[in-house]
């Protein structure tokens, strides 16, 4: 099969305007997160509304394509960038420009999705753990998964329900997953499902994932045991300096 990882990344971020080109131990947060994927990927582009944002890809030598500034999500820029890319590729990757420490395991993993040929979309779990305060946490959107690995539902409220337990025994009487936002679809589902309207469950959640679940969308939900460290706002940025500076 063959892939192509693309980065939708905005310049105009309500809680940290321009964070993909804030700088990350000298590099550009973009940048980081391109050269991973391109790690593991023959194909990527970074996807954006904004010029300061493709010239700096262009410069340190990645690949990038000028998008609409009206989307209302990363996977609509997406589709866009995808009809001007062209090409015959089979899956196109969502890996999100604010994720500079994303494993390479990650999105191996998300690919492998693919081996089964049920799979339409696919994302990534991963256990909670024992921590009652993060699971409770509305942030973190949970998923229910069937017995063969797809996802039943994903929801901000604590989900499954554990009856007969006290919520602070609720992390050892089941283990709750956590959402990771990697993505992956089959491009003509991607085609598919950025002209599906708004759903009720997606209104009720904000969680897009919810739109195309309920309407009928497989999608596989592979499992890792790596914590991803999104910026989403200055502070993220000091805090993924340090994680930086841990690591050498």
């Amino acid at each position: 099969m063959k892939f192509i990882g693309i980065i939708p990344a905005r310049y105009a971020s309500t809680r940290f305007p321009g964070k993909p080109l804030a700088m990350l131990g000298g590099q550009y947060v973009i940048e980081r997160v391109y050269r991973q994927v391109a790690s593991v990927l023959d194909d990527v582009c970074v996807a954006t509304d904004d010029k300061r944002i493709y010239d700096a890809v262009e410069a340190f030598g990645g690949r990038a394509v000028m998008t609409s500034a009206e989307h209302k999500s990363g996977t609509d820029r997406i589709e866009e960038a995808m009809e001007k890319i062209g090409g015959d590729f089979d899956v196109v990757v969502n890996v999100q420009g604010d994720e500079p420490f994303i494993h390479r395991s990650q999105i191996e993993t998300v690919c492998h999705c693919f081996d089964d040929k049920e799979t339409q979309i696919a994302t990534l779990g991963k256990p909670f753990g024992r921590d009652l305060t993060a699971i409770s946490n509305p942030n973190s959107p949970k998923i229910v998964v069937s017995n063969n690995g797809y996802a039943m539902y994903f929801s901000r409220s604590i989900i499954p329900f554990v009856r007969g337990k006290e919520p602070s025994d609720w992390p050892t009487a089941y283990p709750f997953l956590k959402h990771i936002g990697l993505y992956a679809y089959r491009r003509d589902v991607l085609a598919e499902i950025t002209r599906l309207p708004q759903s009720s469950l997606e209104i009720a959640e904000s969680l897009e994932q919810l739109r195309w679940l309920q309407n009928g969308y497989k999608i596989k939900v592979g499992l890792t045991d790596i914590e991803t460290v999104g910026i989403d706002t200055p502070d993220d940025l000091e805090k993924a300096e340090r994680i930086l500076a841990e690591r050498g």
